[in-house]
């Protein structure tokens, strides 16, 4: 139980310093749309502002996930789980959140792969090719581009992709063992929550817990 909180606490204060992080990533999107209109005003537009935008919203999204993730945030249907115990709640939580971990470990392998293709790898041991690099018996081939007028290089979005769903694992399994403290009838506060209340994908609250485990 020692190891499974502090699991939570570590792995909660890193995605939601990540997310607090992320929330002014909107800006980031808004400048670039915002020279996009300037540079067409000016009959010379630029060629990189969409394509830029939508890395930019890309990276917003996917890193923001864990902290959503952690605070609850994702839209689901309410109408039996708000009358459900705390127990059953939980329960209901470990399951989904175990689905979750299943379509995170899928989706972290086919980015891992397209990450490896992005840097000239085209061979199936994509892990293998990673650990060629670091230790020097691998080398990147003809790095992908995109294939509009801007062409940028593709690895670098890749990446931040592999490594938001990496953090979306850790997120989900902190979830996981809160859910799994719940169950065992123990109070889960997140802190990092502004109101005070847990943050599980079932968005159970510490005042639930308050009530105890039925």
């Amino acid at each position: 139980m020692r190891f499974m909180r502090g699991f939570i606490k570590v792995v909660d204060a890193f995605n939601a310093g990540i997310g607090r992080v992320m929330v002014y990533g909107i800006f980031a999107m808004m400048a670039i749309l915002l020279w996009s209109i300037i540079s067409k005003f000016g009959d010379q537009p630029s060629l990189w502002t969409l394509e830029a935008a939508q890395f930019a919203m890309v990276a917003y999204f996917i890193l923001g996930g864990p902290y959503a993730i952690q605070m609850g945030s994702h839209v689901r249907m309410d109408l039996f789980y708000d009358n459900w115990s705390v127990k059953r709640k939980a329960i209901t939580d470990a399951i989904m959140v175990f689905c979750l971990l299943v379509y995170l470990l899928v989706l972290l392998w086919g980015g891992i792969s397209s990450t490896a293709y992005s840097l000239g790898y085209f061979g199936k041991d994509a892990v293998g090719f990673f650990v060629g690099l670091l230790t020097g018996t691998e080398e990147t081939g003809t790095m992908e581009r995109s294939r509009t007028i801007w062409r940028p290089y593709l690895w670098p979005i890749k990446a931040v992709i592999c490594v938001g769903v990496v953090l979306m694992l850790l997120q989900a399994l902190s979830e996981l063992f809160k859910d799994i403290l719940r169950i065992k009838g123990e109070p889960i506060t997140n802190r990092n929550k502004p109101d005070g209340h847990g943050g599980t994908l079932g968005n159970t609250s510490a005042s639930d817990d308050s009530r105890g485990v039925s």
